[in-house]
């Protein structure tokens, strides 16, 4: 017997297991009650008395052999099994690199902190807007050329060619916004109201039919354009650094009556002139002026009694003068090689 527990304890050592069927196999013929193993228990009796200790214990560790190799291949088997295919769960993590923040989101996140230090909250509202809050209660002309659709995305025009308080359209500014405060809150006001706005115009390094703006509106007695001036000299000195300087040139706004244009000192050539800023040594950065009294009084607020400024500011025009960027398009690529570069910038 001592020779057949031998040769079956090779023959178990040799038996190659690959699959669930192999397995079986080998538990039916070494470990079942009709298998070797327990054929070679019942032939025990047999064996004369001065060799069953000896041939007990070989059996016995035959037994006990047999048993650890199918336990073990049973387990690596329900391992297999449960790991998804392809994929070694014993392998180190794949190492992801973090992210950053997009330049756009860096400079809103950047003015909105900026602003707040100063009292002014944040204000939402719709990118679907109505005639009536994006041109007539800011005191746009019906024939003004901002109406016509070169410039403005109409999604349904509700009568002809005329414009209509209820014609609905993409919003062209972030100043509809401010007439929605203005509707349901009374003076003082203190508000800026970041957002996207849409314009029909040719995609270029220049200009996008899709940009960002953030536009502030003060309310309150007795306010003046000096307060404005210096409410934007201190926005400016905060973005762009102590050294800046602002001039405030006349223009023209519907909805602000003075208005004027905000250049700051050019960054690139510290003032002295270069081809960025055309050799002024200027760049325009935003509008402003004080609110027009037909655009308070078309908002049920007391003109006679009450004054303020607005200021708008494109985030992109901003974000190009604050890092140097001279294509509007690297904003809307994806391009993760350029939104990289800002991986330093925590806002």
């Amino acid at each position: 017997m001592k020779e057949r527990i031998t040769a079956l304890r090779k023959e178990v050592d040799d038996f190659r297991i690959t699959g669930a069927d192999e397995l079986e196999h080998f538990r039916i013929a070494y470990l079942s009650k009709k298998g070797e193993i327990s054929t070679l228990f019942e032939g025990f009796r047999n064996v004369p008395p001065g060799e069953k200790k000896e041939t007990g214990q070989l059996l016995n560790e035959l037994k006990q052999f047999a048993t650890d190799k199918y336990s073990d291949f049973r387990e690596r088997l329900t391992m297999a099994e449960s790991e998804p295919s392809g994929i070694d769960l014993t392998m180190p993590a794949y190492p992801f690199g973090e992210g950053t923040r997009h330049p756009i989101s860096i400079v809103r996140n950047e003015i909105i902190d900026i602003f707040s230090r100063i009292g002014f909250t944040v204000s939402e509202g719709p990118e679907i807007e109505d005639d009536n809050h994006v041109f007539t209660m800011l005191n746009f002309a019906s024939d003004h050329p901002a109406r016509d659709m070169q410039d403005t995305f109409y999604i349904e025009k509700k009568s002809g060619s005329e414009s209509d308080p209820h014609d609905v359209l993409l919003r062209t500014h972030t100043s509809s916004v401010q007439v929605r405060v203005m509707e349901t809150q009374q003076p003082p006001i203190r508000t800026i109201s970041p957002g996207r706005v849409f314009r029909n115009e040719a995609v270029s390094a220049r200009a996008h039919c899709i940009f960002h703006q953030v536009e502030g509106l003060y309310i309150s007695e007795n306010v003046s354009f000096a307060d404005l001036k210096q409410t934007l000299l201190y926005f400016a000195v905060e973005l762009f650094g102590e050294n800046v300087s602002i001039r405030l040139r006349p223009s023209f706004f519907p909805f602000t009556e003075p208005s004027a244009e905000m250049d700051i000192s050019c960054n690139i050539c510290d003032g002295k002139g270069c081809n960025v800023c055309k050799g002024t040594g200027w760049l325009e950065l935003l509008g402003c002026g004080m609110v027009d009294p037909n655009v308070l009084e078309a908002c049920g607020i007391d003109s006679v009694k009450y004054s303020g400024y607005a200021f708008g500011m494109g985030i992109e025009r901003a974000a190009m003068l604050k890092y140097g960027i001279n294509d509007l398009r690297l904003y809307f690529e994806n391009d993760v090689r350029f939104i990289d570069q800002f991986r330093t910038e925590i806002l």
